[in-house]
């Protein structure tokens, strides 16, 4: 779906643009494609500049409570330095690579909820002005769904998914925002905590992947937040036993090996003493990834958000921060 306006600025008759993205969801790193097509107005115009711009629903948590508003993450610029005739109509192609840590929009095809974009900006003659707005959609990474898998295989259950405003300290987060995916704990957990909040912070290199977990209180103590740090690598994902890998990393919080805070506002920063590094076993191999094994972290999506209301939830989204 492309959400196409014209360009108020620059009044009746002028240039309108229409950006399609192309191939599909998108990987956190990968290349963005798409072009960008322009249709001349009642004269001849000056294209200056046009700018692709990746925008993102947020989450910023302060003292007066919880706000939502846009983030712009990242800027291309795919064309400009021509004239554009009257009544002329052009095509810019485009190749862009999407950040590491752009957040994942879906899983095995359903929509978390995540609402990212793909804002165009057409520059004319001293004149800026906001094109067509496209939905962005990001699948996992292969080392994310196999993280998420594990997590679903180990009887975990996808609660909700959010973007949070904040650094995460301790961590080589690039983003002004990180991603939350919410899950309630397996059976043989749920003695322990209440959630757990995983973020992936993915590179060139690897990935780390913060958990936090709301852990339950004793008869003599309250409950408390335990956060602890792992890093993964790109390489060896389908041959890596992730069950064990991740069914040890909630041993650890369980046991208490991470940190201790006190309940506190998320998006705060931890302290690198905040986080522990967790090695890379190794075990048996477990071959292909099995697609089903994260059946439970797809069902029940925030709130039952099908993948048309999230279309429709950018074009709203956006548009209510732009006349703010």
């Amino acid at each position: 779906m492309v959400f196409k306006k014209l360009l108020g600025s620059l009044g009746v008759g002028g240039p309108t643009l229409d950006t399609v993205l192309e191939g599909g969801p998108v990987l956190p790193g990968g290349t963005l494609h798409g072009q960008v097509h322009l249709v001349g107005g009642k004269a001849d115009y000056d294209i200056e500049q046009i700018t692709l711009e990746l925008v993102a629903r947020v989450e910023a948590e302060h003292d007066g409570g919880e706000t939502e508003g846009t983030v712009s993450f990242e800027r291309f610029t795919v064309g400009g330095g021509f004239r554009l005739a009257e009544g002329e109509r052009r095509s810019i192609p485009f190749e862009v690579a999407v950040p590491w840590e752009t957040p994942v929009t879906e899983i095995h095809g359903q929509p978390l909820g995540v609402v990212l974009g793909v804002r165009s900006e057409l520059a004319v003659s001293g004149s800026k002005d906001k094109g067509d707005l496209d939905p962005l959609t990001v699948r996992p990474l292969p080392v994310q769904q196999a993280v998420l898998e594990a997590f679903g295989r180990l009887g975990f259950d996808f609660k909700s998914a959010d973007l949070e405003y904040g650094h995460i300290g301790g961590t080589g987060q690039q983003l002004p925002f990180y991603q939350e995916v919410e899950l309630t704990p397996a059976p043989q957990y749920a003695h322990a905590m209440r959630e757990v909040e995983v973020t992936f912070l993915a590179n060139p290199g690897g990935m780390e992947v913060v958990l936090e977990a709301d852990k339950r209180g004793g008869l003599f103590s309250g409950g408390h937040d335990a956060v602890n740090r792992f890093t993964v690598s790109h390489e060896g994902v389908e041959e890596h036993d992730w069950n064990a890998e991740v069914e040890g990393w909630v041993r650890q919080l369980v046991a208490g090996q991470g940190v201790h805070t006190s309940p506190a506002p998320h998006g705060h920063e931890y302290g690198e003493q905040h986080h522990v590094e967790g090695g890379q076993r190794s075990g048996p191999g477990m071959g292909t990834m099995v697609a089903a094994g994260a059946a439970g972290l797809a069902v029940g999506v925030v709130g039952g958000l099908v993948a048309a209301e999230v279309i429709d939830e950018v074009g709203d989204a956006f548009e209510d921060d732009d006349e703010g």
